[in-house]
């Protein structure tokens, strides 16, 4: 058993599948048809359909390898037909590259940029606490030159009420 890549109709790669080691090439997959449930309590029952209704084909089994790097791979499901199409022909001299980006430049930009983290709570308490500890000295800067002021202020309070004499 060997994993190959599962895509929607888009070519988009799904997930990996489990097949038989001998697996290759690339096979659709179908939706499952919804089935006709009898209820005998009920008069009328629903008809079974007539004619077999096709079922929809829903992805393809791929056995073709991812090759590393892409950030949302995509089989080029087009390049495939071309290229099985030549490969019938005889004109087909290499291999194409069948897996593509999927997403948008803009898309991969916006992965690949680093965004700006939330803090966690540490981060603000320890922004908090330095923050607090700036507050906290210039109030003891302005207590101490309020001190100072006062002193000063007594003194010169104290020269007026009582001038010296000498």
């Amino acid at each position: 058993m060997k994993a190959v890549p599962k895509v929607n109709i888009d070519g988009l790669y799904l997930e990996d599948e489990l097949v038989d080691d001998a697996f290759s090439g690339v096979v659709p997959f179908y939706a499952e048809p919804e089935p006709v449930v009898f209820d005998p309590d009920q008069a009328e029952q629903p008809e079974a359909p007539e004619e077999e209704v096709e079922p929809e084909i829903t992805g393809y089994l791929v056995g073709v390898p991812v090759p590393a790097g892409l950030f949302r791979p995509r089989f080029d499901l087009v390049v495939w037909e071309t290229y099985q199409d030549a490969v019938k022909e005889g004109t087909q001299e290499t291999f194409p590259d069948l897996w593509i980006e999927g997403m948008s430049q803009e898309e991969i930009d916006e992965l690949t940029n680093p965004h700006p983290e939330e803090p966690s709570e540490l981060d603000l308490l320890k922004q908090r606490l330095a923050e607090s500890e700036a507050e906290n000295k210039r109030l003891a800067e302005e207590s101490n030159a309020n001190q100072l002021a006062l002193m000063e202020l007594h003194m010169l309070v104290l020269s007026v009420v009582s001038p010296d004499e000498g």
